[in-house]
């Protein structure tokens, strides 16, 4: 690991885990000691989305929150290679090893929720508590539309393959914030321009997206309803639901999605985990942080500080 910027020991620093095809970029808050918490983002967003809710969780903990591969200021993945949640898996298995974590919390936004929850269920002993942003933690795919989704994700990058050149749109930094509000509509303006601190790069005619524009594609990996309760069984960490009322369901991409989620609530129910409904939308983590962040501060202190003493809580 490297870090610019303030030292470790700092409230803030800049954090570079160097992978296979460049680096995996973020920002590390809290005490060099502190029990370690991964901070996962949502689709195309990037670490910004954590800036205003980690100063209002508990001191003693060290978050760790990455651009993921393709987002912010990490390194696009190579050339013919699909974004998709298996290999966002295998990252946080990269950076946990480079971090020398054994045991840590997760809290995911969205995609980043997915991604935890795929971790935790194949990684159980190294996660001590789940906090899920928006998200369900899996969202599956009804078997009868599953070609479909697997067809388009594979042809979509096939044909963005076969273009001679991709060139990113020129924009003001004004323009640039018109465009993620636009297509963000649940993000604040000063959320939008959080996330545009490390969600643009400067060129000579302006500002373009640093962000890798095959994360639009179609994620080729899915899982059936039984098998995402499968998994979710697997994990052994206890797991807080943070549900905002206008949000996720309103923005599920296959209509068939929302009949899963009440046999996935149901199951986090069943396991004695704690699924909470707050008032916001989709970004309420990052627009009204001091909304949601009683119900992380407790399950921090609760399931995660409480076991601090252990060794395997250090980062």
């Amino acid at each position: 690991m490297q870090a610019s910027g303030p030292q470790l020991d700092r409230e803030l620093s800049e954090l570079s885990v160097p992978v296979p095809w460049g680096e995996i970029r973020g920002k590390v808050w809290g005490p060099d000691q502190g029990c370690p918490v991964l901070c996962l983002h949502g689709w195309a967003d990037n670490c910004g989305s954590f800036n205003t809710l980690i100063p209002l969780l508990p001191k003693e903990c060290r978050y760790v929150a990455v651009d993921l591969a393709g987002h912010g200021r990490s390194s696009h993945r190579p050339p013919g290679v699909f974004y998709s949640l298996l290999e966002y898996v295998a990252d946080v298995l990269r950076v946990a090893g480079a971090l020398k974590m054994r045991k840590f919390s997760i809290i995911g936004h969205s995609m980043g929720a997915d991604i935890a929850g795929m971790f935790a269920a194949l990684y159980p002993e190294m996660v001590d508590a789940l906090v899920f942003l928006d998200s369900y933690g899996f969202l599956p795919t009804d078997p009868k539309e599953m070609y479909k989704v697997l067809r388009q994700g594979t042809d979509e990058i096939i044909q963005f393959e076969k273009k001679t050149e991709v060139k990113k749109r020129d924009y003001t930094h004004e323009e640039a914030a018109k465009r993620l509000l636009d297509a963000n509509p649940t993000l604040s303006e000063q959320s939008a321009h959080i996330l545009l601190e490390r969600g643009l790069v400067q060129v000579e005619g302006g500002f373009v997206f640093s962000r890798d524009l095959r994360v639009n594609f179609k994620n080729i990996h899915r899982f059936t309803l039984e098998q995402s309760l499968e998994m979710q069984s697997r994990i052994q960490a206890s797991v807080l639901v943070l549900l905002a009322q206008g949000g996720v369901e309103r923005r599920f991409s296959e209509p068939a999605q929302k009949k899963f989620t009440p046999a996935l609530l149901q199951n986090f129910r069943d396991r004695n985990h704690k699924v909470v409904t707050v008032p916001g939308d989709h970004h309420v983590h990052l627009n009204d942080p001091e909304v949601i962040a009683p119900f992380v501060t407790d399950i921090l202190q609760t399931k995660v500080l409480s076991l601090s003493t252990k060794p395997d809580h250090k980062l």
